[in-house]
């Protein structure tokens, strides 16, 4: 093999592979920490420049009356040559008005220069903004977004031997950062699994490199080599101090965890399961268990912290209201109003950082009854906005136009959902999202025909008189998927139905026992 045909292969064998992301706290002290943090903040401004400018010339080129009209045609168009023809026309004027990747970076060089930022690092922000900027072209992006005072970008370099390069020493990864140079925490087993990876990696990475072509040659698969791909630092405020954490992308899967004991920490189950993600909660149905619980939620710690959430906000609003006064109004916050706010930005990172921990704890306790996760097609972005149209009720009162902004913001389903899907994939199970015209929620199977809901019938009745909790049974119908007609399996659904519902008024009866509030869910807790 020549070394043009090996250096192609080994591309390909990089675009194929898998990449996870090992987070570890940076061994650095605390002068340095702040250079850190001075050094991001500068990466904020230069963005906040550059998205001024990308924003002007986009505001710009939506203003044309020709460019709207082009759009509403490529919209509308299924003619392969006309689309073609109408997409040159679209990129012609975006070139035009300087709307293009390359004027992108090639106006954030002067930029990177005037606040003494790396090359690699402006590249990067750079990048991250045309990315905002593609959505807004091609997507349902609506605009691109300035980074606010405090927001502390992530300092990148997609390449491991510039901006952040790494080294070892005295067999422990080391990293440099101009002229600072620092290690890492590392404080459980599986960091450490996966630093010794790494530097097994860096031992003889050719050799590593040609094991995984030939692989790939002979079998079509991609073994983990763990090679660095590249370094990220995160800065934090946390708890009024900051601290600098270092994300290392590595190529291959993450390493398996193992609980104090030596046991695998996570199982692996086969089967199906039919799950339906709701606003703030999820139900499931699986060949060994039935569930329904709140999402995002461990204990009851997650509620309370989202009403004391409230409750700062509140008191925030009124401290800063409180030093009003007539003519300009001009904000001067007082240390009170300080103190609130940044009690209240503490509160905020611990509550984001548990519906995490919920998240994956739940989507970990799926993948352990099932490896075919079968689930309706994420709507949340939808269920966001405001109500167009103005209805009336019953009674002559306007109904109120708003949806489910803040039960979204709390629980996360749209981020579950998402992790639940990374978390099949890559341990080998089968992620299935049904068609829009599957309707769990509307069938019946006792009456083998679609009845249309309210969706304030939380608890129905079938159409043989047997009470079912509404979100349960549509997961056990998610949980009926046929793979050959890719709908609903009417055999299944008589054959299963009586021993998944037995399981169902147990569930219920546990709630109930346990005084348990479901949200959304029709279950009255005494």
């Amino acid at each position: 093999m020549s070394d043009k045909e090996y250096k192609k292969l080994l591309k390909q064998y990089h675009k194929l592979s898998d990449r996870h992301i090992l987070v570890v706290e940076a061994d650095m002290p605390y002068p340095d920490v702040l250079k850190v943090v001075a050094l991001s903040d500068k990466i904020r401004k230069a963005g906040n420049e550059l998205v001024s400018l990308m924003r002007k010339n986009y505001d710009q080129l939506m203003r044309t009356k020709k460019y709207r009209k082009l759009l509403k045609l490529y919209g509308n168009t299924e003619d392969k040559d006309k689309l073609k023809a109408l997409a040159n026309q679209l990129n012609d004027m975006q070139k035009s008005y300087n709307v293009t990747w390359d004027f992108c970076r090639t106006s954030m060089i002067p930029i990177g220069k005037k606040y003494s930022i790396d090359a690699v690092f402006a590249l990067t922000k750079a990048e991250d903004i045309w990315r905002g900027m593609e959505k807004c072209l091609y997507d349902n992006g609506k605009i691109t977004h300035f980074s606010k005072y405090g927001e502390l970008p992530c300092i990148r370099a997609k390449q491991i031997n510039r901006g952040i390069p790494m080294f070892v020493e005295d067999g422990k990864l080391r990293f440099k950062l101009r002229k600072m140079q620092f290690g890492i925490h590392v404080n459980d087993r599986f960091q450490s699994d996966e630093v010794n990876a790494v530097l097994s990696y860096l031992e003889n990475p050719d050799k590593m490199d040609a094991d995984a072509v030939n692989t790939l040659i002979e079998e079509a698969c991609c073994i983990d080599t763990y090679r660095p791909c590249y370094a990220t630092l995160v800065p934090r405020l946390i708890r009024g101090k900051y601290r600098v954490y270092l994300h290392l992308t590595i190529e291959g899967k993450a390493k398996p965890k193992y609980d104090r004991f030596g046991n695998p920490r996570h199982k692996y189950g086969k089967g199906m399961i039919g799950a339906d993600i709701g606003t703030q909660t999820v139900a499931y149905t699986s060949d060994t268990e039935v569930g329904l619980k709140n999402l995002s939620e461990r204990g009851n710690s997650i509620q309370t912290s989202e009403r004391k959430e409230r409750l700062y906000y509140r008191a925030m609003d009124r401290s800063r209201r409180a030093t009003i006064k007539k003519g300009k109004k001009t904000w001067k916050y007082s240390n009170h109003y300080k103190k609130l706010k940044a009690k209240h930005a503490e509160l905020c990172r611990i509550n984001a950082v548990n519906r995490q921990l919920a998240i994956n704890e739940d989507a970990n306790y799926l993948r352990s009854l099932g490896d075919t996760f079968v689930t309706e097609p994420k709507n949340a972005s939808k269920l966001m906005k405001r109500a167009k149209k103005t209805t009336v009720n019953s009674k002559g009162k306007f109904n109120k136009k708003k949806r489910f902004g803040k039960s979204i913001k709390n629980r996360c389903p749209s981020g579950f959902q998402t992790t639940v899907e990374k978390k099949f994939k890559v341990t080998g199970g089968a992620y299935i999202e049904v068609s829009n015209n599957y309707r769990a929620s509307q069938y019946d199977h006792t009456a083998d025909d679609y009845i249309k809901k309210k969706l304030s019938d939380r608890l129905y009745r079938l159409r043989d008189g047997t009470l079912v909790q509404r979100d349960w049974y549509s997961s056990f119908l998610l949980y009926c998927y046929d793979y050959r007609t890719q709908d609903i399996d009417k055999d299944k659904c008589i054959t299963d139905f009586g021993r998944c519902y037995d399981k169902e008024k147990a569930l219920i009866a546990w709630i109930k026992a346990n005084h348990i509030k479901i949200l959304n869910s029709g279950i009255k807790v005494a």
